[in-house]
């Protein structure tokens, strides 16, 4: 008891309250309190583990501990550590020293800490070029649950902290899929909810730093204001893309300015879209078209059918018969709305060439061969549209009421 409260006076610490009696209890097992333990700690210049007044839980590979000998002017030893040029080293155990070590510790095993190992990430990677694969041909709504369903393991494994190039890719995904979502929740008329997952989709390609992703996210986006407007939105994110790309020849760069361009004939901005078609045209041909199953390609017939709306609306029908006629020749028999798409556009083109009814009655019938599951609401939008470019005067008339109540039919959206 004397040699305790001689080491306490010595090293300029408090005295513990302490007497024979306390000592002898905790030489049977009883655990001082917490601040007695600083005490003890802070005397014999040590840890609570070294004193045995607290467990170590690391493993054996982690520390190697040699016997320590408390006492007057000889400080007790610390963990012993390989080294790789000395054999041992060892090293005082101080406040600070145990903080760097249990730091350093810590860090290194959320370092090594990862829930994707690469044969999983390889596994969710085909899962999503399957969704891509899927979503060209699948109706919307049919589409949705597996998307969500697949973005929710995905988020799984994001969520945990993952090796810096896992964590990129894992955001990849999540770029790609949001914006399968959002593109099927405007296919289906959703478009709040659409535009809040484009929003998604973009905060997940600017996570993940890839840059044609990130272009490739901005110029799908700009879809949901080209069918629903305003239409200086579609033109502000196509042009966005188009400015990511910085002129390389990729199917994005040339995605972008085809997008730009028919956002920009539909503004009546006639020079500006030719100079955008001719981009468009330029990029193409020196591109990778990709694969032209993969809703994430872009492949000729898609070029065409942006050619087509461009021309279009510019008013240039002879050229956009030729972009319809060009992309319809393209797409396989399995195959989403696209067709449905091209052959309004052509509906269109008649009554501009001032074709009434032959225009009313080729939208009435597209809309009719599309089935059920695809004829969703923007389907019935671009169909309306046939309507709405019509002078009030002739709306009245038998072909166009004939269309009007075909569109008034049931859609795919439940």
């Amino acid at each position: 008891m004397g040699v305790l409260i001689q080491l306490c006076d010595e090293a300029g610490i408090e005295r513990p309250r302490l007497d024979a009696d306390q000592l002898g209890h905790w030489e049977t097992d009883r655990q001082p309190r917490a601040r007695t333990i600083d005490l003890l700690c802070r005397l014999y210049r040590t840890d609570a583990t070294t004193l045995g007044l607290a467990g170590d839980y690391r493993s054996d590979a982690e520390v190697i501990s040699v016997p320590r000998h408390p006492g007057p002017g000889n400080r007790a030893e610390a963990s012993v550590r390989p080294s790789t040029s000395e054999g041992l080293w060892q090293t005082w155990s101080d406040p600070l020293t145990s903080a760097l070590d249990s730091t350093r510790r810590a860090v290194e095993r959320t370092l090594a800490a990862t829930t994707v190992g690469p044969t999983q990430l390889e596994l969710l990677d085909e899962r999503v070029m399957s969704l891509r694969h899927e979503y060209v041909f699948t109706p919307p709504m049919a589409m949705l649950g597996r998307l969500l369903a697949d973005l929710e393991e995905i988020r799984l494994h994001a969520v945990e902290r993952q090796p810096a190039g896992v964590q990129v890719r894992l955001s990849e995904m999540t770029a790609v899929v949001a914006t399968l979502i959002a593109d099927a929740l405007m296919k289906l008329g959703r478009l709040d909810d659409s535009e809040r997952w484009y929003g998604t989709a973009r905060m997940a390609a600017d996570d993940c730093g890839n840059v044609q992703i990130r272009a490739r996210v901005r110029v799908q986006a700009a879809m949901l204001p080209y069918y629903y407007g305003p239409m200086e939105r579609a033109a502000e994110l196509a042009r966005q893309a188009r400015l990511l790309n910085r002129g390389r020849p990729t199917a994005t760069g040339a995605f972008a300015a085809a997008a730009e361009a028919r956002a920009l004939a539909r503004l009546g901005r006639t020079a500006e879209a030719h100079m955008a078609i001719g981009q468009a045209q330029a990029l193409f041909e020196q591109c990778d078209q990709g694969d032209p199953e993969d809703a994430w390609a872009f492949p000729e017939r898609r070029l065409f059918l942006y050619l087509s709306g461009a021309h279009t609306f510019l008013g240039e029908t002879g050229q956009a018969r030729a972009a319809q006629h060009r992309a319809l020749g393209l797409y396989p028999d399995r195959t989403g709305i696209d067709p449905a798409l091209l052959r309004l556009e052509e509906a269109i083109c008649l009554i501009k060439e001032r074709s009434l009814t032959e225009g009313c009655q080729l939208a009435g019938h597209t809309y009719l061969q599309v089935p059920e599951a695809h004829r969703t609401e923007i389907l019935g939008s671009r169909a309306r549209a046939v309507i709405d470019i019509l002078p009030a005067r002739v709306r009245s008339t038998r072909a166009v009421r004939e269309l009007g109540e075909i569109l008034a039919l049931p859609s795919g959206t439940t």
